[in-house]
């Protein structure tokens, strides 16, 4: 049916209301029903006095009787007397029986008291002879309906309360159970779940809710064949780049021996390493931005890992300063050593490419009870800065007037120059692979520019967050 959780909604809210709604009224009318009758030891009270009057006038003759009615009346502070009810019929009137026993000056202990009325009624207790009454205005102690405002307090505000939020707990779950679990689907579909489906286990519904299970799954399975497809062209455009490159370094090795070919091999040679390390380097960044992986799995020293990047960077970059300040040990925890290895020299490498040769790069390593932060600062043109997130893009670059090379200047590189990473070309993967990394290893990175007294960019500086545990 169209719509059929809306009208299980009408139904459940709107029969319930109205149902509500009487069980409110006859509730309340049983109650005050049953409030409006003395209670028993009262009613008995009330006839005991009756006997007592009528021993008293029977025994002891009207002296007594009035001496034992103001003492009634001391006692329970209210009015009393004793009448006789003889009813003479005049000018010819006949009276029925029925009438005569039916006859009463006041109330019988037996009927309702009306509650609404803010006075006490006068009650009777015939005699045995019929013809004569005990009269006494009910005491206030005998009054029923002490607790009539709690009960109905209760029943018009405490007990619909009640129902309503049971109502509404049980609409709330019969719409949330469905809801939870797609909730639960989609979490596991996002951390890499493609097989999780919702619809099997909510098709009995058949409303809108199960309805938005079946799209779900069908997204999920269209997302997840989608994903399916990438990662096998992914595998495809491997094998078939690096097949063709293979062959390249086979062609080069034999064209090696015959003279005069040294320098063309060379550059052949080199472009075929540029073509195969973008391949490997555009396929690590597809399969961190398709996977999301977290890679947690190792334990190392950070500030080992820096002081090997920072050889090798010196022996690659002789000309340049590198001072660094480190702590004795940065102990790290699931991380991946080889992931932020690779972003940092990439970074390091940048710096030092795109700092002049008689300028430093500085690496410094601070520490806090939660995090390590990791800062390179190099001594380049730095990056405009409008484009500073824009650097952390594949494939962005930046005009080649803002760099001091002669060189395609892109934001990749810490400096705004040529994004290299070890001996490859720019291509601007070098911050966007490296950002990727450090967010795999549950880190951040940023960059900003530095300035001088002046107020003149002075370089680019990288600041890496890397969490302890």
């Amino acid at each position: 049916m169209k719509n059929s959780l809306l009208w299980k909604l009408l139904a459940t809210i709107g029969v319930g209301t109205v149902l509500l709604f009487w069980a409110i009224s006859w509730l309340t009318e049983q109650t005050q029903t049953k409030m409006s009758y003395l209670a028993q030891e009262h009613q008995q009270q009330l006839l005991d006095y009756g006997r007592q009057a009528e021993q008293a006038w029977l025994t002891q003759g009207e002296a007594a009787l009035a001496q034992w009615l103001k003492a009634l009346q001391a006692k329970e502070d209210t009015w009393a007397a004793v009448v006789s009810s003889r009813i003479v019929p005049l000018a010819d009137s006949v009276i029925p029986a029925q009438y005569k026993e039916r006859y009463q000056i006041g109330r019988s202990v037996e009927w309702k008291v009306h509650l609404d009325f803010n006075y006490n009624p006068v009650m009777e207790v015939p005699f045995l002879d019929a013809d004569t009454h005990l009269l006494i205005r009910l005491p206030q102690r005998m009054r029923p309906g002490n607790w009539l405002l709690q009960m109905e307090l209760l029943l018009q505000f405490a007990l619909p309360l009640l129902v309503l939020c049971a109502l509404s707990y049980i609409l709330y779950q019969h719409v949330m159970v469905p809801l939870r679990k797609l909730e639960t689907a989609t979490r596991e579909f996002s951390m890499g779940n493609m097989e999780v489906r919702v619809y099997s286990a909510v098709q009995d519904r058949e409303d809108e809710l199960a309805r938005l299970a079946l799209t779900f799954d069908q997204m999920a399975q269209r997302t997840s064949q989608l994903i399916y497809n990438q990662r096998q062209m992914l595998s495809d455009l491997s094998h078939e780049l690096r097949t063709p490159l293979t062959r390249i370094d086979m062609a080069i090795d034999l064209l090696q021996a015959q003279p005069n070919a040294e320098q063309a091999l060379q550059r052949l040679r080199y472009e075929a390493q540029t073509m195969r390390e973008l391949a490997e380097d555009t396929l690590t960044l597809a399969w961190l931005n398709t996977e999301s992986p977290q890679l947690n799995g190792d334990s190392f020293d950070l500030v080992e890992l820096l002081q090997v990047i920072a050889d090798d960077a010196r022996f690659e970059f002789p000309d340049q300063g590198l001072h660094m300040q480190l702590p004795k040990e940065a102990l790290l925890s699931h991380s991946n050593q080889q992931a932020l290895g690779q972003a940092i020299e990439n970074i390091l490498r940048n710096a030092l490419r795109h700092t002049p040769k008689t300028g430093t790069v500085d690496v410094t390593l601070s520490e806090s009870a939660a995090q390590f932060e990791l800062v390179i600062s190099d001594q380049g043109p730095g990056v405009p800065e409008p484009l500073l997130l824009d650097i952390f893009k594949p494939f962005f670059r930046v005009d080649a007037a803002r760099s001091n090379h002669n060189t395609l200047a892109t934001p990749g590189a810490t400096s705004g120059a040529v994004i290299q990473t070890g001996k490859r070309g720019g291509f601007g993967l070098g911050l966007a692979l490296a950002q990727r990394q450090v967010q795999a290893v549950g880190g951040t990175i940023n960059a900003s520019n530095q300035r001088n007294n002046a107020g003149e960019t002075s370089g680019l500086q990288i600041r890496i967050r890397l969490p302890r545990h």
